[in-house]
């Protein structure tokens, strides 16, 4: 598996622009898939433990809006079932955070946002929130209050400022894998 540069979602970064706190109507941007994004997102499958689930990512511009397209075929063979891009971040969020924004379309299938927190210790361990992508461009709303933790080891609830990575992933069953996603924001 090809892995891009590590790197994060930092403030100090060369991709900072895209970072700086845009408000508008209570919203920030976190990210818009401009600038550079193969540098701030990472992919890869549970061929890191052993599983038969493959896939990639694009980043693609189609009618002036720029997203990233992970496709693949997701196989619960082998103790295996997912396939996820994701990003580290290097500021922390504000507790006053309440969610995630995603303009997002797919082949109408559910998908996960993964959050993983100083909390999650193990590989294992995140906070997650199924969403469904349908064929059109659309806009799903998830509340951090609504995300489950994946152990019993971990705090019920996170606040906003502990997240060190996000995550979009393809999970848990076997499928098709294809989603797009333009616009990350926080409400």
């Amino acid at each position: 598996i090809r892995r891009p540069p590590r790197s994060t979602l930092s403030s100090s970064s060369a991709a900072s622009d895209v970072y700086k706190r845009q408000t508008l109507y209570g919203e920030t941007t976190m990210e818009n898939f401009k600038n550079t994004p193969e540098n701030r997102w990472q992919f890869f499958t549970d061929q890191v433990m052993g599983g038969k689930s493959y896939g990639k990512l694009n980043f693609v511009s189609e009618n002036n809006i720029k997203f990233a397209r992970m496709t693949g075929n997701v196989t619960t063979e082998n103790n295996g079932g997912f396939i996820q891009f994701r990003a580290e971040l290097s500021y922390k969020l504000k507790d006053e955070s309440n969610g995630i924004k995603l303009t997002v379309r797919g082949n109408n299938q559910d998908y996960f946002v993964h959050i993983r927190t100083s909390g999650s210790v193990l590989p294992w361990q995140y906070y997650g929130k199924k969403f469904l992508a349908t064929e059109n461009w659309s806009e799903v709303e998830l509340k951090f209050s609504d995300f489950k933790k994946s152990s019993s080891f971990m705090r019920k609830n996170f606040k906003p400022s502990s997240i060190r990575t996000i995550g979009i992933v393809a999970y848990g069953r076997d499928h098709k894998a294809q989603i797009d996603v333009s616009e990350i924001k926080l409400f």
